[in-house]
């Protein structure tokens, strides 16, 4: 299989991901994958207490692990904080595939989440950011303003977000990143021996599991003596306790509430919170922009891919068979 190229560069108004250009990479480094709101501070924080071996971390979460992306701060101040960590680095991303250099030395761990959930978790984040974040964004806008210019109901953006292209070469992602784009570029390189996938779904479902392929993944031996508590501290309603710590940008005063940044694990209240109408238009372009493996895992993880799976094989013995039927010759 062919490796992966860096063919785009990735430019928002809170990021730019030729920052990239800036950063050298060192063996070990392990980059954090995910489109915004799809478990990416979660993943962040299991493989911080895996390579740290603790549930104190060396540094708060928000300042060990960068995004990198992020424009809040400059590059070389980041730079120079990742510079000086002697350890494995962490290193956060909401760039897709083909905006990030590819290093067959480095770690990539993707985290993926239904996007419906997604979304809507999006909406609370939206609605969680500090008025000087909203004013630094306004400002890179170039309108400044006390609100952002985007609709309060989830239902009249959900149809912009999955028809307005963020990116020319996307079919959608309009104002926040699109998860179909996104998880393509990587799930096509998903045999390559350094990447990884995890799902909110089944993190939610299964940490202790989850945790275990990701250490075996990473190269990094469990000590069963402490592996309860670092389970522990990777469990959802424990970074919930201590968001300012694990909040992405709160030493940066990025949120009204950094607790609030873990308000809920959605699953599922798509269901209730979206229209008929948008249902619909979401199971069209997902099915039309989505490899039918890639959907059914991205909607409910590894079990709901594992079922598609066998039920399409199902499927396909029934069929044949019945074409053999059909063709045996009938005896007189």
């Amino acid at each position: 299989m062919s490796t992966p190229t860096r063919t785009h560069v990735y430019t928002g108004v809170v990021y730019d991901s030729a920052r990239w250009n800036s950063f050298v990479l060192r063996a070990g480094d392990i980059i954090v994958c995910s489109p915004p709101k799809c478990g990416t501070t979660w993943t962040q924080m299991l493989c911080a207490v895996l390579v740290h071996q603790s549930a104190t971390l060396p540094q708060p979460l928000t300042r060990l692990s960068r995004w990198l992306d992020r424009l809040a701060q400059p590059i070389d101040e980041v730079v120079a904080d990742f510079d000086a960590q002697p350890f494995r680095r962490i290193i956060k991303t909401h760039t897709p595939l083909d905006g990030l250099p590819f290093d067959a030395r480095v770690s990539y761990v993707v985290c993926g989440r239904d996007p419906r959930d997604a979304f809507l978790s999006m909406m609370d984040h939206v609605g969680n950011l500090s008025d000087e974040t909203v004013a630094e964004i306004m400002n890179r806008l170039g309108a400044p303003g006390e609100s952002l210019p985007f609709p309060n109901d989830p239902n009249l953006l959900f149809p912009i977000w999955l028809t307005t292209p963020e990116m020319p070469w996307m079919e959608d992602g309009f104002p926040w990143g699109s998860a179909f784009y996104f998880m393509r570029s990587f799930w096509k390189f998903r045999t390559l021996n350094n990447i990884a996938f995890l799902h909110y779904a089944d993190l939610c479902d299964d940490l202790d599991k989850e945790m275990r392929q990701l250490s075996a993944f990473l190269g990094i031996p469990i000590d069963e003596a402490i592996w309860p508590s670092l389970v522990a501290a990777g469990r959802f309603d424990a970074m919930k306790t201590i968001g300012e710590e694990v909040a992405p940008g709160a030493h940066l005063g990025e949120w009204s509430d950094a607790n609030a940044f873990f308000k809920m694990a959605r699953r599922g209240q798509w269901r209730d919170a979206l229209s008929p109408a948008n249902l619909a238009l979401y199971e069209k372009l997902s099915a039309e922009r989505l490899d039918p493996n890639l959907k059914a895992w991205l909607e409910g993880g590894a079990r709901a891919a594992s079922a598609k799976t066998g039920e399409r094989s199902k499927q396909q013995q029934q069929s044949t068979v019945g074409q053999t039927q059909r063709a045996r010759p009938q005896m007189a």
